[in-house]
């Protein structure tokens, strides 16, 4: 069987009169979509309107939780405890799930986002709260998590199918984890730049870090932003040059 990999974008992150990302635009290009609940962004009719937009594009639905920080867009460490992290998982997932069924949709999985998602990928306690939530909610749901982290070992030991996921558009560090934002290089604003890294992962399951040495990576699903200003570029591109050499598009 040949390459294929699911190809995914956070979106929904409207708030009010704030209006961020190309949702309408990247849809044709994705197969799921990861979002946003309420607590780092989006809103109710934001999120109705990104499920509606979704299901019509036959993207599969994911729901993005994220830290209650609205002002940091869930981008800030917070001292959260365990306890904390399922309670803010379980409300944000059930929210989207009642949104895609007054839709006539299903989610399909959860992803962790900004902050959460960081803390989650390296600190267990946090990694099982969320695996815990997911699965408390709907076992069948699929977790997306940062290839190689401690969050697939958490998902996995709580019997959930887990979705190991890379990014097209951030640089690596040598422990494998993402380039902080706030650092030099963290995002890869060229193109060409990052389809040269997305197919080194997906081709031979390695990719370049920062500090010059590779690491192995497992690609199931590739993210790309949606809140970056060439976003649309970015998907059109690489969902081009993914089908050029023979690696299938489609969701988990």
């Amino acid at each position: 069987m040949g390459l294929a990999i699911d190809l995914n974008c956070d979106m929904g992150e409207s708030f009010g009169a704030w209006k961020m990302g190309q949702d309408e635009d990247i849809l044709p290009y994705v197969t799921s979509a990861n979002i946003a609940c309420g607590f780092h962004a989006g809103d109710a009719a934001t999120m109705r309107k990104t499920v509606a937009a979704a299901l019509r594009h036959g993207v599969a639905l994911g729901a993005h939780p994220g830290l209650p920080d609205l002002v940091g867009f869930g981008r800030r460490n917070m001292d959260v405890s365990a306890q904390d992290v399922y309670d803010i998982v379980i409300i944000q997932v059930g929210a989207l799930a009642a949104v895609a069924a007054s839709q006539g949709g299903k989610l399909h999985h959860v992803k962790a986002h900004g902050a959460l998602y960081n803390m989650a990928a390296r600190n267990g306690e946090l990694a099982t709260a969320i695996a815990k939530a997911v699965h408390d909610i709907d076992s069948t749901l699929l977790l997306y998590a940062l290839a190689g982290s401690v969050q697939v070992k958490a998902a996995e030991d709580m019997g959930l199918a887990v979705a190991q996921e890379v990014f097209a558009d951030r640089s690596y560090q040598s422990d494998g984890s993402l380039t902080p934002r706030k650092q030099a290089g963290a995002m890869i604003e060229d193109p060409a730049i990052s389809i040269k890294q997305v197919l080194r992962m997906v081709q031979e399951g390695k990719v370049a870090t920062q500090q010059g040495s590779d690491v192995n990576v497992r690609a199931d699903t590739l993210c790309i932003h949606g809140d970056q200003p060439d976003a649309v570029v970015f998907a059109q591109a690489i969902r081009k040059a993914l089908g050029e050499n023979g690696v299938q598009v489609r969701a988990i």
